[in-house]
C-alpha cells in the first residue's frame, strides 16, 4: 500500500475541518434536523446565537453577562453565520488561509472563553484544539493539495495582497 505523504494527510484534515464549519452553517441556516430543527433555522427567523449565548454560556465564567447581552443580536448572528460559511469554504477549497485562520482562531477563542471553565476539563476542550489547528493552517501551504491554493496564490489579487493567501 502506498504511503500517504503528510501533504495529503493535511489536505484531508483541512477538508474535514472545513466541512465541520460549512455543515454547521448549512444546518443552522436551513434547519436540516441534525443540531437544528427546521422550525429553529435562521431562515425561519430564529437566531443562531441566542441559544448558546443565553443558555450555553458558563454562568461561573469570566463574562456571562456580556455573552448573554449579545445573544440574538442581528449583528452577532450575521458575523457568526458568515464566519461559519467563509471559514468552512476557505478550508474546503484551500484558499484564504491567512484570513480564515485568523478569524477562525478568534471565533474558537471566544467560544472557549464563553464556556470557561468547561464541565469536562477546566482548560482544554475542542475549541482549544481547533484554535491551534487554525493557527497551524494559517502558516502551511495545505491548500495546494486537493485544493485551489496554488491557483489562488497565483492570482493578481493575492500577489498584490499576500495577506489574502
Amino acid at each position: 500500500m502506498e504511503k500517504i505523504i503528510p501533504s495529503k494527510l493535511f489536505a484531508i484534515l483541512r477538508i474535514a475541518f472545513g466541512f465541520i464549519f460549512f455543515w454547521a452553517f448549512l444546518d443552522k441556516m436551513f434547519g436540516l434536523g441534525f443540531s437544528t430543527a427546521a422550525d429553529k433555522s435562521w431562515l425561519s427567523g430564529v437566531s443562531p446565537t441566542k441559544g448558546f449565548l443565553s443558555m450555553g454560556v458558563n454562568a461561573n465564567g469570566p463574562l456571562p453577562d456580556f455573552f448573554n447581552s449579545i445573544a440574538g443580536s442581528g449583528l452577532v448572528d450575521w458575523l457568526f453565520m458568515m464566519g461559519l460559511l467563509c471559514i468552512g469554504l476557505a478550508m474546503i477549497l484551500g484558499i484564504g488561509f491567512r484570513l480564515a485562520g485568523f478569524f477562525g482562531a478568534i471565533l474558537m477563542f471566544l467560544m472557549w472563553f464563553a464556556l470557561v471553565p468547561s464541565k469536562n476539563n477546566p482548560l482544554v476542550d475542542d475549541h482549544v484544539i481547533y484554535f491551534f489547528l487554525f493557527l497551524i493552517f494559517r502558516e502551511l501551504p495545505v491548500g495546494d493539495t486537493f485544493g485551489l491554493g496554488r491557483w489562488w496564490k497565483s492570482t493578481p489579487l493575492v500577489k498584490n495582497y499576500p495577506w489574502l493567501r
